[in-house]
């Protein structure tokens, strides 16, 4: 059956106006930065973290890492986090090949304001990020999450649900434990345990504690150069890289409790 013309001439300029489909673009790496801006987090340690990235960006060691990929480039995007309904692009999805790229991904970044909010959820922080990488338009070898923190889950579901759910997609899933100050109302003494056993996962996962205010700069380097260039992950013992202690995804027997963060609200708040 033959289409009235009229129809025929619609069609034509609907295919035309929706163009052709958009093809993905492909990348070495999709990185999701994923940090935390609870009220744990003191403007110092926000600092310390957002100069950390910023720095790392800026490093020709990092622009060498990204120059020796397969394709020599990589898509990254920064996001904050604290509560479970809490999440927000603070830098959207950029592609870095050389280090022009890099330095203006820095550049901007450092320009953006900082924020705090209530609660902790890591697990919405790794939903979000999850989702952003489904949705992101990039084909990518390999696909992290760096997720940077300074306190247990205590709002949202189980974070080792959704770390489930991230592996499940062929996600990674790396961390950094901030252990800078004494633990406080909130905190746990072993947040490093608790990241090992709760938080990261996946090919190759890892985390890079930062103990003190001097390592925190080198602990991000260390962590992003890594990432990009997909570096072997060290044995056990954990050695040191680039002056952080990396330390490999359940390098021994778990020992950390994955619901300490909501134990620990539950019985100082009774909600």
């Amino acid at each position: 059956m033959r289409r009235p013309p009229l129809l025929a001439a619609a069609l034509a300029l609907a295919c035309l106006a929706a163009g052709p489909a958009r093809a993905e673009v492909e990348v070495d790496l999709a990185l999701v930065i994923a940090v935390d801006i609870s009220f744990s987090m003191d403007p110092d340690e926000q600092a310390l973290q957002r100069e950390g990235f910023t720095e790392a960006f800026r490093s020709p060691v990092v622009h060498d890492a990204v120059r020796r990929g397969a394709l020599g480039r990589v898509a990254v995007t920064y996001i904050e986090w604290a509560g479970a309904g809490d999440q927000r692009v603070v830098m959207p999805w950029t592609i870095i090949e050389d280090a022009g790229t890099a330095r203006a991904f820095a550049d901007e970044l450092a320009a953006k304001p900082t924020r705090r909010a209530a609660r902790t959820s890591i697990s919405g922080g790794i939903d979000f990020a999850t989702r952003l990488i489904a949705e992101s338009g990039f084909t990518a070898a390999r696909r992290v999450i760096d997720v940077s923190g300074d306190g247990p889950n205590n709002q949202g579901r189980a974070v080792t649900a959704a770390r489930a759910d991230a592996l499940a997609a062929g996600i990674t899933i790396n961390g950094l434990p901030i252990m800078l100050k004494e633990p406080g109302y909130f905190d746990i003494p072993d947040l490093d345990i608790y990241y090992r056993d709760c938080v990261i996962g996946g090919q190759g996962a890892f985390m890079v504690p930062a103990r003190e205010k001097g390592q925190f700069r080198d602990a991000v380097k260390t962590k992003i150069i890594m990432e990009i260039a997909a570096a072997p992950t060290p044995g056990p013992a954990g050695p040191e890289i680039g002056g952080a202690f990396v330390i490999p995804a359940q390098a021994t027997q778990p020992r950390g409790n994955c619901f300490a963060g909501e134990q620990q609200w539950r019985d100082r708040m009774g909600n």
